[in-house]
């Protein structure tokens, strides 16, 4: 059976199983880190009522105390968690020696199909709140507004629309120049101006967040190197006209000068950060944007320049430089006290494994504690959303996951995620 199959059977099981919210759900929880960064607590209960938490007591309630239906979810020899986040996916492919070919061959609607298959990996991995940073947005849009609507079934979504500038990491490459025009984003622009339009643009149509490239990248298919790329005054203008509209802006960036350029210029967040110094800390912490370090996708096009023949000289160079440069610069990071959020860039790595960004992130010298906050209170905090997710609670979403042993002690834990819900709707267990 496909992974896609497998997929669409766990869901047609459970919600055989479950056909509808029942009035009160009851999660009897062995260990429970209801807030990240505190101690667990032993047998407690958490009280659902369609898709909030109520309330999280001491003991294992029983449900003769509560009037209607209850449904009692039996966790009491497993530890409990608030759903993980990744804020930085790319649920529309996966990288690979099929993508460029898949880009001519599939129809946009089948790989809307592809992408909620993608969703539903992810989802079930444990993942119940996601950030995409970087797909064709109107699908993205569609995909994010029917998870919402309760039409389809996967992460909830917090999708950002691209604002890149001409030859960057953003704009199309690889590809012949007939094609290049076909492909060309109305959202690449070039001088303040130009990107002050674009960024109006990609939020006119429905982006969350905006996404910038103020570096070049590693899967860029031009030798143009992985320093800085964009302008001050472009990014600038950018991070204005976002604010202007109430939007955040992220920027995926290597090298330091870059870095810093971004975040001089006000990005909440730096994407990927492969080469943080000195100078880039310092700026962290004093702006408190996050870094999200994606460790996962420097292992993995590493992994691939070396054992695979598909990529192009230009990619292979810059997959290999950047990719085992990745971990150390985190490490510094992360000592230096940078704030942290989670992030994988799968669709790089294959979906459904984002938490084994958690154990490089634990391999590169972080707590397994501070791992678990950068996935659920910091992921929140970067997104706004720390009022409804990131903490079990009261008044927040009831998404939550449980594996079989503390992850506190052993990261790999996360790796086989038990039970999933989302929003009080259970989709493994």
């Amino acid at each position: 059976m496909t992974s896609l199959r497998r997929s669409i059977a766990v869901v047609f099981l459970l919600a055989s199983a479950m056909p509808g919210f029942a009035d009160t759900t009851l999660i009897h929880a062995g260990q429970l880190l209801a807030v990240p960064g505190k101690s667990p607590s032993s047998r407690q209960t958490i009280v659902i009522e369609n898709d909030r938490i109520v309330a999280v007591r001491s003991g294992f309630a029983s449900a003769d105390e509560f009037d209607g239906e209850v449904t009692v979810v039996d966790l009491s020899r497993q530890f409990v968690l608030p759903g993980l986040m990744d804020m930085h996916v790319h649920l529309q492919g996966q990288l690979g020696p099929g993508r460029d070919s898949d880009r001519l061959r599939m129809s946009d609607q089948l790989k809307q199909m592809r992408s909620i298959h993608y969703a539903m990996n992810t989802l079930l991995a444990g993942f119940t709140t996601v950030r995409d940073v970087g797909s064709s947005p109107q699908e993205m849009y569609a995909l994010r507004d029917a998870i919402n609507n309760g039409w389809i079934d996967g992460p909830r979504i917090v999708a950002a629309g691209g604002v890149g500038i001409t030859g960057g990491h953003a704009d199309i490459s690889g590809v012949s120049p007939e094609l290049m025009e076909m492909f060309t984003s109305p959202n690449v622009c070039d001088g303040p101006y130009d990107c002050r339009r674009a960024t109006r643009n990609v939020i006119k149509y429905g982006a969350d967040l905006v996404k910038i490239t103020s570096t070049g990248g590693v899967l860029t298919d031009r030798a143009t190197g992985t320093g800085q790329q964009m302008e001050p005054d472009e990014l600038r203008e950018i991070v204005l006209a976002a604010a202007r509209m109430g939007r955040k802006v992220a920027s995926h960036a290597h090298e330091e000068e870059g870095i810093i350029a971004a975040l001089e210029a006000g990005v909440a967040s730096i994407e990927h950060g492969s080469y943080t110094g000195p100078r880039a800390i310092k700026l962290f912490k004093e702006t408190g944007a996050y870094l999200v370090p994606t460790l996962l996708a420097g292992k993995t096009v590493a992994s691939m320049a070396v054992e695979s023949d598909f990529m192009s000289p230009a990619i292979k160079e810059k997959a290999i430089r950047v990719g085992n440069d990745m971990a150390g610069s985190f490490e510094r990071a992360h000592k230096a006290g940078v704030n942290i959020a989670y992030g994988t860039d799968s669709g790089v790595s294959a979906h459904g494994r984002n938490a084994e960004e958690a154990v490089l992130m634990v391999a590169a010298g972080m707590s397994e504690m501070d791992v678990i906050v950068s996935a659920t209170i910091n992921a929140a905090d970067l997104i706004d959303m720390s009022d409804s997710i990131g903490t079990i609670e009261a008044g927040k979403f009831a998404d939550i996951i449980a594996v079989d042993a503390s992850p506190l002690e052993n990261i790999d834990e996360l790796l086989d995620v038990d039970f999933v819900m989302k929003g009080g709707k259970v989709y493994k267990n």
